[in-house]
């Protein structure tokens, strides 16, 4: 991979990571930690990861599920970046009338594909499309989901990783954001879901865990996907830091929600901007 590509993943996450802090303060409310332990995957995946075009209607561009949907407010500044939507529908993030709720609307966002809210739904709902796709004979698109660690203890989830496998999904790639914990605390003490690595290959799965922050080693591991049109369903279990970026926010249940004042949020970005 070129040193420009990962540099470009790190300034997205920066982008996910300030905006999120912009466009709270805009809504007086919002989640900060969940979308910080994935601000380099989203940031990796709107970095030539995914195979995307200009045209969101693309039929066949991939598409990215985002289960744990509470982290749409580090999408949107990606897509807007992107010429999905104007960029000013940022500033009236939450407010009366926008598009752009905490959660995302897929009938009313370009770019969004799966209206997601209760947690656990994502990697069903993945399936389908994956399946979609094959059908309509899109060899080359992949379906993204993007899980959280705690959401694993739907049983949803576990009916949809079979069936993934017994229908040879090869094109549906799941990456765990296993940042540690939830809002109700320390995953492994709420509720065990390791190894997650070794549950998604007992359901018939590829499996590759990773530094969810390191950029280099998201890229190398899409790179190192088979092909879409293979036979096994990918998942990368990408080992996070739930409020990585801001110190006193890393595993912290505090910030899964809350809101900084204008002092303190300019204090968050700095620190931010100074470790990079």
């Amino acid at each position: 991979m070129e040193a420009s590509q990962v540099q470009e993943v790190r300034d997205r996450a920066g982008v996910v990571r300030r905006e999120t802090i912009r466009l709270i303060e805009v809504a007086g409310n919002g989640h900060y930690s969940s979308v910080f332990s994935c601000a380099e995957i989203m940031g990796a995946l709107y970095s030539g990861v995914m195979r995307l075009a200009e045209d969101p209607e693309w039929p066949e561009r991939d598409r990215l599920i985002l289960s744990k949907g509470h982290v749409a407010i580090g999408l949107y500044p990606l897509l807007a970046e992107r010429g999905y939507f104007p960029s000013e529908w940022l500033d009236s993030y939450t407010r009366l009338g926008s598009p752009l709720g905490d959660h995302p609307d897929m009938r009313r966002i370009p770019g969004v594909d799966f209206s997601s809210g209760s947690l656990g739904h994502g990697l069903s709902v993945g399936v389908g499309m994956a399946q979609a796709a094959r059908l309509r004979g899109y060899d080359e698109t992949r379906i993204w989901v993007l899980l959280g660690d705690q959401e694993l203890n739907e049983g949803q989830v576990w009916e949809a990783a079979g069936s993934a496998s017994h229908f040879g999904l090869g094109n549906l790639v799941a990456i765990v954001d296993a940042n540690q914990m939830g809002l109700d605390g320390m995953t492994e003490e709420t509720m065990p879901v390791e190894p997650i690595g070794g549950r998604f290959e007992a359901f018939g799965w590829e499996v590759v865990e990773i530094d969810g922050h390191d950029p280099e080693a998201i890229l190398a591991a899409a790179a190192a996907l088979p092909p879409a049109a293979s036979g096994k369903p990918q998942c990368i279990v990408a080992r996070t830091v739930k409020g990585k970026g801001v110190s006193y926010m890393e595993l912290s249940r505090t910030w899964h929600i809350g809101y900084l004042d204008p002092d303190d949020a300019a204090a968050a970005v700095k620190e931010i901007d100074q470790r990079g």
